[in-house]
């Protein structure tokens, strides 16, 4: 099971390539001012997190392309879901939001793919998200951004293996699992090809 950031860590952008993707920029000031609304200082964050401060303090200044896990952890810690945080560092939320649009978000260090579906909106309880594990990829949460949560996970395409509560479900193409969070989960790729899946949320 992946801790924090430590297996597969964050993107380091290179001296060849400095700058910084849009994105990472605008969520590392949003990231910035959600710890500053809360007078917080990064050792209380990483305390709170368990992320060190070196990198907190790289991700709010888009000096790392954060991964799933480490963006996971600090939805936990401000009680958001990643769609949440991600709808907030968009424009003026709209109600239709067409395919070629809809934000999408890559942890290139995991191989994960994530497309948020639902038009975004702050104060949504329930969301569609689309998720995509390569070949062979693994990838762990060590809590849920909100204690509680509901999930369904509906299997499009490809094989996935999810772990909750410590017991695993294999799905195949057309399964669906529903869930409710409180714990450790795991996602992982089982077959050989791409593994495309809808993630439905639900607040509890």
């Amino acid at each position: 099971m992946k801790q924090g950031i430590q297996e597969n860590g964050p993107v380091v952008r290179s001296a060849a390539d400095p700058a910084a993707d849009p994105v990472d920029t605008r969520l590392g000031a949003r990231l910035a001012e959600l710890r500053t609304e809360r007078n917080w200082t990064l050792g209380e964050l990483a305390e709170r997190s368990g992320v060190s401060r070196s990198t907190l303090s790289r991700a709010e200044r888009a000096e790392i392309s954060p991964t799933a896990s480490l963006l996971n952890r600090l939805c936990h810690v401000y009680g958001r879901t990643m769609s949440q945080l991600l709808s907030e560092i968009e424009a003026e939320p709209a109600l239709l939001v067409r395919a070629a649009e809809q934000p999408r978000w890559e942890d290139r260090a995991s191989g994960f793919v994530r497309r948020s579906v639902s038009p975004p909106h702050s104060g949504l309880r329930g969301e569609l998200v689309e998720g995509r594990l390569a070949a062979g990829a693994d990838i762990g949460y060590d809590r849920p951004p909100v204690p509680g949560l509901e999930q369904h996970i509906w299997v499009l395409a490809g094989e996935l293996d999810v772990t909750t509560r410590d017991v695993e479900h294999h799905l195949g193409t057309g399964d669906c699992l529903r869930m409710r969070v409180w714990g450790p989960t795991r996602f992982r790729c089982a077959g050989p090809d791409e593994a495309r899946y809808v993630l439905a949320v639900v607040l509890p």
